[in-house]
């Protein structure tokens, strides 16, 4: 346990200075919003890029799933830290990973299950700040159950879902 947390925040501070490098003056917005009391401190982009929540380029399909990734690529060799957002009503089939993952919830409720068996009644709520571990190889599956919410994930890639079956054997499907 203490290995894994260590690794969590390793992975997190190696996420705040990936973040910063990552994104450049080219990509992040121009100044302050419409009607920020704070205008007239808004820092320099070659300095402190950022998105705020709303003006994060979000992929994927908006009203189910949508990821950013912060730095690096799951699909990849290497490691990658990503914001993932659940939609209401949007979960993950059963899965298992063959790599290790570590995923704070930022905001709203996560739903989890560690069942073969998919019904999204049957979960577990993990509110902010909830820290998880995907353990190697273990069955499990996830979403948003009556809100949105948004994950840190970090890891090393590349990472596919593997699909398992209701005794929790592999379908022979991969999906990222």
């Amino acid at each position: 346990m203490r290995h894994t947390r260590t690794l969590l925040i390793a992975a997190l501070a190696v996420t705040g200075f990936a973040a910063a490098s990552a994104q450049t003056p080219e990509t992040v917005p121009k100044g302050p919003a419409p009607g920020d009391p704070y205008a007239q401190f808004y820092p320099d982009p070659t300095h402190i890029p950022f998105f705020r929540p709303e003006t994060i380029p979000w992929t994927g399909e908006a009203g189910k799933e949508q990821q950013y990734n912060v730095y690096g690529d799951p699909r990849k060799p290497g490691p990658y830290a990503m914001l993932l957002k659940w939609f209401p009503g949007a979960y993950s089939k059963p899965h298992f990973h063959g790599m290790p993952r570590y995923i704070v919830v930022v905001s709203g409720t996560w739903w989890v299950s560690s069942s073969a068996k998919y019904d999204p009644t049957k979960t577990y709520p993990l509110g902010p700040g909830s820290v998880v571990s995907d353990v190697v190889n273990t069955v499990h599956w996830d979403g948003a159950r009556d809100a949105p919410v948004v994950l840190m994930i970090v890891g090393e890639g590349p990472v596919p879902n593997v699909l398992v079956d209701e005794n929790g054997k592999p379908i022979n499907k991969k999906s990222f």
